[in-house]
């Protein structure tokens, strides 16, 4: 077993049970462990801290996995932790109205750098970490075991990957590769999920309960789903009897899809008017047209990876709701996200008073979003909660 020796002084998060320790934090390596190896950390005096993921070429060298030096991190450790991440998000499936959701979050699940959706009869992977590719075969094992999936998929075509000196990969791990539509339900609306070709791992279950909270104000109103995708609010807000419902997104296949997805739930699809578009070009085209809307929703990509590009997301945030302020009605709603980890919610709060003083508007913040339960944010890594948000009310 190698043992990496944390600097003196540099023992405060570890024993407080965050997962990360970065690279300028070692003091020394015993060894040449393998990426992916799982290594003993020690304080300088030879005491044990943790067993974790050892990578040299990560700006975050460990990924601690446990805190008891007699446990053993072997196979039967990676399947009990499997095993208890799929039956925490029982609840979440049981009213049969709902086949999609997360069941493995990385950190939050202490399997660092694992994420596993679960969409109806097949499951999407994606593998961020050495540590994890490593041990990947004892998990697909016991994912089969526990579900009995017709098909899991690889979609570790994330740019962090390469940080782990790891390769893209996009195949099929066990069983059936997935069709080119996959139907799933959440909240009793049925979406067609391009696994394989679409965006992340196929879909997004963040916003599952951000969307029904939305589509409650949506009855009478018209509409404009902003980055749209496949149209999680979109289709939740016709459902709600909204007037009329515009979505913007630059992707085909997302605008695609979401026109699919509508003809598949049964609604009206003269309610409905699609644009492929950028989405900030778009909204200064309605500007300019007098166009205006009840309820807006911007659901944009993340703009702030990390913490040293905060200041250019900022502005990016703050432009582009300013924009959509100055096309609501009086009165009416904007439902605005973020899911940069780097932007806090009162951070995010003092960007939309900025867009708002800019927009020459009042705006009341009447309910705070948040990440569903299959996405929980764990005690010791504030990290994990990325997904934020806000309906307010533009006076």
């Amino acid at each position: 077993m190698f043992e990496v020796i944390l600097k003196k002084g540099k023992e405060k998060a570890v024993l407080q049970r965050h997962p990360w320790v970065f690279s300028g934090a070692i003091e020394q390596v015993k060894g040449k462990p393998a990426n992916g190896d799982v290594v003993k950390l020690l304080d300088v005096q030879g005491r044990f801290m943790a067993w974790g993921f050892y990578n040299d070429q990560s700006r975050v060298a460990l990924r601690l996995l446990e805190w008891d030096e007699s446990v053993a991190i072997d196979d039967n450790w990676f399947r009990q932790k499997v095993g208890i991440a799929v039956d925490s998000r029982n609840f979440v499936l049981a009213d049969g109205k709902t086949n999609t959701c997360r069941l493995i979050f990385s950190e939050a699940d202490y399997l660092p750098g694992l994420i596993v959706d679960k969409y109806a009869d097949y499951l999407s992977v994606q593998i961020l970490t050495s540590g994890i590719q490593n041990n990947i075969a004892v998990i697909i094992d016991e994912l089969q075991r526990l579900l009995q999936p017709k098909g899991i998929y690889d979609k570790s075509d994330a740019s962090s990957r390469a940080h782990e000196g790891l390769e893209t990969a996009n195949e099929v791990l066990a069983g059936n590769p997935p069709p080119e539509l996959v139907e799933v339900m959440e909240n009793g609306i049925t979406y067609g999920i391009n696994i394989a070709e679409g965006q992340k791992s196929g879909f997004y279950c963040d916003q599952r309960d951000n969307r029904m909270l939305v589509a409650n104000y949506a009855t009478g109103k018209k509409v404009l789903d902003c980055f749209s995708y496949t149209g999680g609010f979109t289709l939740n807000s016709l459902k709600h009897g909204a007037a009329s419902v515009t979505s913007v997104d630059s992707s085909a296949l997302a605008i695609d899809t979401l026109k699919r997805n509508i003809v598949l739930n049964g609604l009206n699809e003269a309610k409905h008017h699609s644009i492929q578009s950028d989405v900030n070009k778009q909204l200064r085209r309605f500007k300019d047209e007098g166009e205006t809307f009840d309820i807006i929703v911007l659901d944009p990509p993340k703009y702030a990876p990390s913490r040293s590009a905060l200041d250019r997301a900022s502005r990016a945030y703050k432009d582009l709701n300013r924009i959509a302020m100055l096309l609501l009605n009086k009165g009416g709603l904007l439902a605005t996200y973020s899911c940069s980890g780097a932007m806090d919610i009162d951070t995010f709060k003092q960007v939309l008073a900025w867009a708002a003083l800019d927009a020459g508007k009042q705006v009341q913040f009447i309910h705070q979003f948040c990440q569903p339960e299959d996405h929980p944010v764990r005690s010791s890594f504030p990290e994990g909660e990325y997904l934020k948000g806000l309906l307010c009310r533009v006076i």
